[in-house]
C-alpha cells in the first residue's frame, strides 16, 4: 500500500490520535507554565533563587525521557498520568529559565520609580515586571511546547495517548506491511502539530504583548 492511500485509509485513526497528542502536549504545557510562573515569581528576586533555579533547569533536561517515563510507571501505572506528569515535569525547565531571565532582566532604575510612584510589591510585578517580561517569557512557552510535541511521542511506550503509538507499532513490525508507512505518517502529523501550535502561540503573543513593547 502506497503512503497516500495508507493515510487515506486511516485518517479518522490518525485525526484522532492527532488530537489526543495535540490534546496532551496543551494541556501539560499550561500546567508547565503556571508552575514554571510560580516558581519563577518567588525565586528571581534572590540570587541564590536564581542560581539554583537555573542548576535544577539545566539538571532537569539532561534526565532521560525513557528513564523518568519507566519510573513513573512502576509508581503510578500505565496510561495517561505518567504521560502528564512527564511533560509537565520537563515542560517546566524552558519555561522557568525564561521567567527568571525575564524578570531579572527588566530595568532596576523602572522598579524604582514604580515603588517610588506608590505601587506595591504585587502590583509592580503585575503591572510593570510581568508584561515587560513577557516576550521573553512566552519565548520560553513556545520552546517548550516544541520539546513536548516530542517527547509527547514516548508516552506511548507507557500507553499514554497520542501518534506515538503508530510510531512504536511501525518500530516493532519493522519489515513489515506497512511499518514504514505508519512511522511516516506519524512523524509527519506529530510535525504539522509542531507547526501549528508554534503559530498559534506565536500569534497568542504578540495579542498579549504590550502594544508599547511588541518588536
Amino acid at each position: 500500500m502506497g503512503f497516500v492511500e495508507f493515510v487515506q485509509d486511516r485518517w479518522t485513526v490518525l485525526s484522532f490520535l492527532a488530537y489526543q497528542h495535540m490534546s496532551l502536549v496543551v494541556q501539560t504545557l499550561v500546567v508547565a507554565t503556571v508552575i514554571a510562573l510560580l516558581i519563577g515569581i518567588l525565586i528571581y528576586r534572590s540570587p541564590w533563587g536564581v542560581a539554583l533555579g537555573n542548576t535544577v533547569t539545566a539538571v532537569g533536561l539532561t534526565i532521560p525521557s525513557y528513564a523518568l517515563l519507566g519510573v513513573l510507571v512502576g509508581i503510578v501505572g500505565l496510561g495517561v498520568l505518567p504521560s502528564v506528569i512527564m511533560l509537565s515535569f520537563f515542560g517546566v525547565f524552558p519555561i522557568l529559565r525564561n521567567v527568571v531571565v525575564g524578570l531579572s532582566g527588566v530595568d532596576k532604575t523602572l522598579v524604582e520609580s514604580a515603588r517610588g510612584m506608590g505601587m506595591g510589591r504585587l502590583t509592580t510585578l503585575v503591572r510593570l515586571e510581568l508584561p515587560l517580561a513577557w516576550p521573553v517569557i512566552m519565548t520560553g512557552v513556545r520552546v517548550s511546547a516544541q520539546m513536548l510535541m516530542g517527547i509527547a511521542a514516548i508516552a506511548a511506550f507507557a500507553l499514554g495517548p497520542g501518534l506515538g503509538g503508530y510510531i512504536f507499532s511501525g518500530i516493532s513490525r519493522m519489515g513489515g506491511a506497512n511499518a514504514t508507512n505508519s512511522i511516516v505518517a506519524a512523524t509527519i502529523g506529530i510535525l504539522i502539530l509542531a507547526v501549528l501550535l508554534d503559530s498559534v502561540l506565536n500569534v497568542l503573543t504578540r495579542l498579549t504583548t504590550p502594544r508599547g513593547i511588541r518588536v
